[in-house]
């Protein structure tokens, strides 16, 4: 019987006789065309589709202190020339979620229910995977995460905190912190790829005094209309227009791949479309909600654009780029300026960002496109591109000094192989998710993080609870590094120091970089410092260490075999008890199995 095999394990002993592929380019026209790619026997291709003839969706907003959020099985048209498929929504929607929008300071409670079915990538759920049942295909569980929130545990949407159908579960979000722009995904144990894949992902912006998202606020930011969430994504459709997450058949249905790259673009649940604008300025909030890409995004006639902000709030002042970088699960805050362009005039959001080495060799290459937006005659946002964000009377204060740390603590990133099926995991630190040995920083101090990656690709990695400023990223001699330290079996705890086998000057973060985040791109053959200062009990208003149940209030009658009373241990706990949060690559394959490890903030 043939083993499946994991997809990178078969690229690096491929060859180069794989490359053989003819490119294709994309066409000048609008006219209908196969996506852009390689016509490679060795690769899955969505059909051809009309680029440019459906509007970008705006996504709803939703306000108020206690919020519903409900998770459905429904159908979706992604495309004018598809037909309805089935898909993941929240609140009704077909796709995605609603925009939440909330002051700084005031409590959010939501209220989260699960109400899938059958789940619409059922087949390419591995039951192999950590936590993986049978039973997911027909009756999926979920776990809702406000990413980037400051949050009690109990309400981080923990991957093993599981929601099931019919059940539901409060969720506590004090959200004092900064203003910002925040998501919330589905973050369930082993399925959490095909689960956000779906559709389960949707926006949270942050508000304050100063970015109000009004019309005349002190910032001179374009509000209304002229400031729009985009969602981009990049997918696989089947021949009858289905979301697929399987990119190669040298993968087996049900086999976990290791990260797809997909063929077609999505902003805000539709392939490629339109936006029409106004002449004049727009502030595009923009998350890269793929599964495995990292983007270099520009628009097709190379004009400059300005970021202003990132994950958590405004930079100092805007930063003038003509492209950027955005890895799974970052967030830009961009202005956009359309006043120079003529009426009837179009131009297209892109990305030329090669797919990385392994996935190249099966004859993937760079989904090309996002969008469209067309020059409408009339006036649009006519104020300028402000000179500073922060300081002065108008604005927040100024973005802080970079903490000195009192701990450098060294963590690592590999891709290890073993004689098991599948052949390869992806692994932090050389453990897997259920290792109790974990990383245990202490409230109160400031840690620096040297987050070494062993491997060629880049792995955004993304911390919960905490934000953390990025110091640069440095060469690593990779090959003398692991001959010096050889890693051990999956299991045992590899995390040497890379000091002896940096290979040049550390570089610093791009500018726009600056400011706090809570994810990071760690390129390749890296190591990649971040200074993380973890909050104390007192300063948050909630202990970061404190227990919490497995399952949420609402399912526990009767489905621990005790009557809905759980067993507590020795020590006053439940044996099935949770605590502290996790860390984890967020290109979602490699989260699911196994680059996911938990930690605690200890007192």
């Amino acid at each position: 019987m043939e083993h499946p095999i994991e997809r990178r394990r078969f690229l690096r002993a491929a060859g180069a006789g794989l490359l053989g592929a003819v490119l294709i380019e994309a066409p000048a026209s609008a006219a209908p065309v196969a996506p852009p790619g390689v016509r490679s026997p060795l690769l899955f291709h969505s059909p051809a589709v009309e680029p440019f003839v459906d509007e970008m969706p705006r996504i709803p907003v939703v306000r108020g202190d206690r919020l519903d959020l409900v998770a459905a099985t429904t159908t979706h048209r992604f495309h004018r020339d598809l037909p309805e498929s089935p898909a993941l929504g929240y609140n009704g929607m077909s796709y995605l979620g609603p925009t939440i929008e909330h002051p700084v300071g005031s409590p959010l409670r939501v209220r989260f229910e699960n109400r899938l079915t059958t789940h619409p990538l059922a087949a390419d759920m591995d039951t192999s995977l950590h936590g993986v049942a049978e039973s997911f295909r027909a009756a999926p569980p979920s776990s809702l995460h406000l990413h980037g929130g400051v949050t009690p545990p109990d309400s981080d949407g923990h991957p093993e905190q599981l929601v099931y159908p019919g059940g539901g579960i409060d969720h506590d979000f004090p959200l004092a912190q900064d203003a910002g722009h925040l998501w919330y995904h589905d973050h369930a144990m082993g399925i959490t790829r095909v689960n956000v894949y779906a559709g389960l992902a949707g926006m949270l912006l942050l508000r304050d005094e100063f970015d109000t998202g009004e019309p005349g606020n002190p910032l001179g930011l374009p509000a209304g209309e002229f400031e729009l969430p985009l969602v981009l994504q990049e997918k696989l459709f089947t021949a009858d227009g289905r979301q697929s997450v399987r990119s190669t058949p040298v993968v087996p249905e049900g086999g976990w791949e290791g990260g797809a790259v997909g063929d077609i673009g999505l902003v805000n649940g539709k392939i490629w479309p339109y936006l029409p604008v106004a002449r004049g300025l727009y502030r595009f909030r923009v998350l890269n909600a793929a599964s495995f890409s990292v983007w270099n995004l520009f628009f097709g006639n190379r004009m400059r654009f300005w970021v202003i902000g990132n994950d958590h709030g405004l930079l100092d002042a805007p930063v003038a780029v003509h492209e950027l970088r955005l890895s799974p699960g970052e967030r830009v805050d961009l202005l956009v300026d359309f006043t120079e362009l003529d009426p009837g005039e179009t131009v297209e959001l892109r990305n030329d960002e090669a797919p990385v080495f392994q996935a190249a060799i099966l004859g993937e290459v760079a989904m090309p496109l996002f969008c469209q937006f067309r020059v409408q005659d009339r006036p649009g946002f006519s104020g300028g591109v402000p000179e500073r964000l922060r300081g002065g009377t108008f604005g927040p204060p100024l973005l802080p000094p970079i903490e000195t740390p009192t701990v450098i603590r060294t963590v690592t990133v590999s891709q290890p192989y073993e004689l098991r099926v599948p052949p390869a995991i992806m692994s932090l630190n050389n453990l897997t998710f259920a290792s109790p040995d974990i990383e245990m920083p202490r409230q109160g101090t400031v840690e620096q993080w040297d987050i070494v990656n062993i491997t060629p690709d880049p792995h955004p990695i993304h911390l919960h609870l905490v934000t953390f400023r990025i110091l640069g990223r440095t060469p690593l001699r990779t090959v003398d590094y692991q001959l010096a330290h050889p890693q051990p079996p999956v299991g045992q705890k590899w995390a040497p120091s890379p000091h002896g086998f940096l290979a040049g000057p550390r570089q610093p973060p791009q500018p726009w970089e600056a400011g706090r985040k809570d994810i990071v791109r760690v390129d390749g053959g890296t190591v990649t410092s971040i200074i993380v200062r973890f909050p104390t009990a007192a300063e948050l208003g909630f202990d970061p260490d404190a227990t919490f149940p497995r399952r949420s209030a609402t399912e526990l009658a009767g489905a621990d075999g005790h009557g809905g009373h759980r067993v507590a241990d020795h020590a006053g706990h439940h044996p099935d008890d949770l605590q502290g949060y996790v860390w984890h690559c967020h290109l979602l394959d490699h989260e699911d199995h196994d680059m996911m490890l938990k930690f605690r903030i200890v007192p």
